[in-house]
């Protein structure tokens, strides 16, 4: 597809009313309230990934209502003193995947922990949580968008944000991990759980790095792109035509743009011009509204892959830059 949105001068001033629930801090508040009313209960069990110069851990920790989300930590084995650590989210469909398919972070010295997505890890890389393991599920072919949708508090991603949380506290509590040093960073929907955990941990988080990020502007991604996954919306809508202000309305809890509005870290965004999976206005709606230092990447002829590893360059020098 070529260029379809705002031309790039609209968009760098491109700031849409946000959609914010009057109880949105109370609602977050009491999710991870109730979340941590859990034990963290961190297990971090030595793999043999066949890696010389990277320890690999299989991480299981309880997220949402004290489930067990998987996870992934390195740690290069030559190493002096705790590690800036870079927490990661996945991208719609995919898990965590196989070790050797996150070596970037670790060869550049990073601690780099990698979070599984709950019911996902079947579309284009594995995972290992199911979403609801009392009802006996495992990891699934999308979708998720409608997932509960008609309330908040039943909604699939209040229990993936829930655990993005956890997994930003599970990185902190290893011995090798920095704790003053610590990274989001995903693309897509992880972009959209990077968004979401730094505008809920604030200060916690020191640096974000949102990658074409999903989950952000959901009105407007549905009335100008009729592409997968925000297409899960439009077609729940299309069927249930009397709900549709409930849709919408549990969606405001989950919008990159409000999480955007209570992010204080230094953040690096990227955008595709021609991105017709994450809008580029949906990006720059989030970008535009975030409250803390922000820089951003546009690649004007690129769609949903962005800058691919030419904007995993930017972000390390971006870290590089920010820490030395």
């Amino acid at each position: 597809m070529a260029i379809f949105d705002k031309p790039l001068e609209e968009l760098r001033v491109y700031l849409p009313e946000r959609e914010e629930p009057a109880d949105f801090d109370a609602f977050w508040t009491r999710t991870l309230e109730e979340t941590r009313s859990h034990p963290l209960d961190p297990c971090f069990e030595p793999v043999d990934a066949l890696l010389e110069t990277v320890e690999v851990f299989d991480v299981t920790f309880s997220g949402y209502a004290g489930q067990r989300v998987k996870g992934w930590l390195f740690l290069p084995r030559h190493r002096e003193g705790p590690l800036p650590c870079v927490v990661q989210y996945i991208g719609y469909g995919g898990g965590r995947g196989l070790p050797v398919e996150h070596l970037e972070w670790s060869a550049a010295g990073y601690a780099h922990f990698v979070m599984d997505t709950r019911g996902q890890g079947s579309t284009w890389s594995q995972g290992a949580t199911p979403d609801l393991p009392d009802v006996g599920n495992s990891p699934s072919v999308p979708g998720f968008m409608t997932q509960g949708v008609l309330d908040p508090e039943t909604y699939y991603y209040r229990r993936v944000f829930a655990d993005g949380v956890r997994a930003v506290e599970v990185a902190r509590a290893h011995p090798a991990v920095d704790a003053s040093r610590i990274v989001v960073t995903g693309g897509s929907q992880g972009g959209g759980i990077t968004l979401a955990v730094a505008g809920l941990l604030g200060a916690e988080v020191h640096a974000a790095m949102p990658n074409v990020p999903f989950l952000c502007n959901f009105r407007r991604a549905t009335q100008i792109v009729d592409t997968y996954p925000y297409q899960e919306i439009v077609i729940f809508c299309k069927i249930h035509r009397d709900r549709i202000d409930d849709v919408f309305r549990t969606l405001s809890y989950f919008d990159g743009m409000n999480f955007a509005a209570r992010a204080t870290a230094p953040a690096l965004f990227s955008t595709a011009l021609m991105d017709d999976i994450c809008p580029p206005s949906t990006v720059f709606a989030a970008y535009n509204h975030y409250a803390g230092q922000k820089d951003i990447r546009v690649y004007p002829f690129n769609k949903h892959e962005g800058g691919a590893m030419f904007h995993w360059i930017e972000e390390a020098r971006f870290l590089r830059e920010l820490w030395g």
